[in-house]
């Protein structure tokens, strides 16, 4: 009797207008070859986060979505919701 552990990003998702990252993570647990649970965890990535320690898939869509364009309101906005 096996126990085997497998994590796994399964779900990436491209959401709102600043280009947020939501990135899905499976854990599958398997008993001799064959699933027996899976639970799931979530995180975000927005456009000023360091995406160095990120997966390269993740790495390629903050390349592909957080442009200086998106990175630039995503500021405005932030700057905008806490003035001080």
């Amino acid at each position: 009797m096996a126990l085997t552990e497998e994590t796994v990003q399964d779900k990436l998702e491209i959401v709102g207008d600043f280009k947020h990252i939501q990135v899905r993570t499976a854990t599958v647990i398997k008993k001799d070859g064959v699933e027996i649970s899976r639970s799931f965890s979530r995180h975000v990535v927005a456009p000023d986060a360091d995406v160095s320690g990120e997966s390269a898939d993740v790495q390629a869509l903050a390349t592909q979505f957080h442009t200086d364009a998106v990175k630039t309101a995503y500021a405005a906005h932030l700057a905008a919701s806490n003035p001080e």
